[in-house]
């Protein structure tokens, strides 16, 4: 029933949408929209007040488009490829007595692992605003915070399954993205209410983790297969999975509704979104229920003395299987809520999401220690803030390879990970 559930989900999205990606900022061509899979997108304001009619012209590698701001000063073009491009603000559509600084009418940009890069143009009186290199590394490291607890809803529930079952998961990254999709499948193609597409997208991930142990690995489980013919069928089951995405949705990005709202709300030097304050709550909260989950609950205990001895655990009275079963419907359930907030922090909705960040989800976990949910949790937020600081003195297409160089080099000196133990390793 469940698969007959996804599938008629993924179908729905297909007949329901158009590829074109769903942003709040507007574009002259809609045609492009759909053309172009990469996008530079962004604002013009005065003083904070936004400006409409705003020439906007994007260069580079043999490309040249142009648009115009609309009423809200947003302004969106797609690109063909991946590259240097030169962004320019046409001076003379500014409205009278409104200038920019000599030199800052063009901003030259790429894009990093993501396919929206946005370049915003504010301007005031004549005076160039900046931001002093304090403000810039606390600013940095709230975005690492909040990077930090997505990438730990993912990373503990990888861990507990390789935890408990000895099995890494490469299939995981589509489990991620799963739950972006079906809240795009909901709550856009199909129009509802934003709150309730992300319950139901929640409950389908996890009856997506009860499915593929009921139907997969508790089979080949009970069969002896040994963890190297698992792990490969975990590559081959990702694959399958990440291709039948873009199959439904398409190679285009698209939006969830309100992912691209300004951040206009300040703590001193911080500036955030409602956004990026919803979901550091959402994350906390869940993490610290999962906590609670593992260390106040029969079933917490009975999970983590699974993990610890499998064998021991089984032979004093607890059943091995349904608490795989268990884990495995956790798993799928945090990987579905850590897809949609990494949708939002993005921001956008692909079809190779959860791909893009499985390895920072493997270093995160390899980190803190294999098999060690708290220590998944140290791991994420440890790669979550290297990964955004770094981007004050490496390139943004940098940031990943600087995260995983910290792992090999913390495992160089602790090969156990920072909370694993060592008996764990062989």
């Amino acid at each position: 029933m469940l698969l007959g559930i996804l599938i008629s989900a993924l179908t729905l999205s297909g007949i329901a949408a158009s590829p074109a990606v769903a942003d709040e900022g507007g574009t002259d061509d809609p045609a492009a929209e759909e053309e172009y899979e990469y996008f530079f997108t962004g604002n013009v304001q005065f003083e904070g007040e936004a400006l409409e009619g705003v020439l906007i012209t994007v260069e580079g590698n043999g490309f040249d488009a142009d648009t115009e701001t609309d009423a809200d000063g947003r302004w969106t073009i797609g690109v063909p490829e991946k590259a240097e491009y030169e962004v320019t603000l046409d001076q003379d559509t500014l409205p009278e007595g409104v200038v920019v600084l000599e030199g800052q009418d063009t901003v030259t940009a790429e894009f990093g692992l993501t396919k929206r890069k946005a370049v915003n143009f504010f301007l005031g009186e004549g005076q160039r605003v900046t931001v002093n290199y304090f403000d810039q590394v606390v600013q940095r490291v709230v975005s690492g915070l909040n990077f930090g607890l997505l990438l730990a809803l993912a990373a503990i529930g990888l861990s507990l399954i390789f935890g408990t079952t000895g099995l890494s998961n490469f299939a995981h990254a589509e489990l991620i993205t799963f739950g972006a999709l079906m809240v795009l499948t909901f709550g856009v193609n199909l129009a509802w209410p934003l709150w309730l597409a992300i319950i139901v997208a929640l409950v389908l991930s996890a009856a997506l983790g009860w499915t593929l142990d009921a139907a997969l690995w508790k089979p080949l489980r009970r069969r002896g297969v040994g963890l190297i013919q698992l792990m490969i069928v975990s590559i081959g089951l990702s694959l399958a999975l990440r291709y039948t995405y873009q199959f439904f949705y398409g190679g285009s990005t698209s939006q969830l509704p309100g992912a691209t709202l300004p951040s206009d709300i300040r703590f001193g030097a911080v500036a955030l979104s409602w956004v990026d304050l919803v979901s550091m709550g959402v994350s906390i909260v869940v993490l610290l229920a999962v906590a609670f989950f593992l260390l106040r609950t029969r079933i917490g205990k009975a999970t983590r003395a699974v993990s610890d001895n499998a064998p021991l655990a089984s032979a004093s009275g607890i059943d091995v299987d349904r608490v795989i079963r268990i884990v495995w419907v956790l798993g799928a359930l945090l990987a579905g809520l850590a897809g949609i907030l990494w949708a939002y922090f993005r921001p956008g909705v692909s079809w190779d999401m959860g791909f893009q960040i499985l390895l920072l989800v493997f270093a995160a976990v390899t980190l803190g220690g294999l098999g060690t949910a708290f220590g998944a949790l140290v791991g994420s937020l440890i790669v979550g803030l290297f990964v955004e600081v770094s981007t004050l003195w490496l390139p943004s297409d940098m940031k990943y390879v600087g995260a995983l160089v910290i792992l090999i080099v913390v495992l160089l000196f602790r090969p156990q990970g920072i909370l694993g133990r060592r008996e764990r390793i062989g």
